[in-house]
C-alpha cells in the first residue's frame, strides 16, 4: 500500500511544477513574441511588498524539495537561488523534479507522525507532527507561492487559465 503521505505530496508537487515549468516556458516566449524585456516578468510583483516571480518561483521549488525530503528522511537538496532568467528557472524545476522522481513513496512511510522542526534552534522554533506539517504548514506554503507566480503571470497580460495552472492530473 502506498502511504498517503506520498500520495498527497509529491505526485502533486510534480503536477504542479510541471505546469508551473510549462507555464514559464509560455511567459518566455510571451517575452520573446512582445518584445519585452524578461525582466519585466521575472521581477514582476503583485505588490510592492510580495517577492518577484522568480523569488516566487524558487520559494515553491524550495518548499517542494524540503517537504519531500523531511518526510522521506533524507537530505533536503540545498540550491544556491541565484536563478535570473527563464532558462535557469527551468534548470531548477528540471533539478527539483528529478529530485522528487529520486524518492518513492516506501521512504514516507510512518513520515505522519515523524516530528519535524521548523527554524530548529531559533526563537521561532516550532515542532509538527509530519501529517500537520504537510497539511497546514508545507503544502499550504507550496500552493501559495505556485499560486502567486501564476497571478504575477496573468496579471502582466500572459493568456493562461485555471488549465493551465492545474496542468496534467
Amino acid at each position: 500500500m502506498t502511504s498517503p503521505m506520498y500520495t498527497h505530496s509529491v505526485p502533486v508537487f510534480k503536477q504542479m511544477l510541471a505546469a508551473l515549468k510549462t507555464i514559464l516556458a509560455q511567459a518566455d516566449a510571451h517575452v520573446v513574441d512582445k518584445s519585452l524585456e524578461p525582466d519585466a516578468l521575472l521581477q514582476a510583483r503583485l505588490y510592492p511588498d510580495m517577492f518577484p516571480l522568480v523569488k516566487q518561483v524558487q520559494i515553491a521549488a524550495d518548499f517542494a524539495r524540503g517537504i519531500t525530503a523531511r518526510l522521506a528522511g533524507v537530505d533536503v537538496p540545498v540550491f544556491e537561488g541565484k536563478e535570473k532568467s527563464f532558462a535557469d528557472l527551468d534548470a531548477l524545476l528540471t533539478r527539483t523534479l528529478a529530485f522528487l522522481d529520486s524518492v518513492n513513496a516506501a521512504q514516507f512511510e510512518g513520515s505522519e507522525t515523524k516530528e519535524i522542526v521548523l527554524r530548529p534552534g531559533t526563537p521561532k522554533e516550532k515542532k509538527l507532527g509530519g501529517q500537520a506539517y504537510l497539511a497546514h504548514y508545507g503544502s499550504p506554503q507550496f500552493f501559495f507561492h505556485v499560486t502567486t507566480a501564476y497571478a504575477i503571470l496573468r496579471h502582466n497580460g500572459l493568456v493562461i487559465g485555471k488549465r493551465d495552472y492545474m496542468g496534467a492530473y
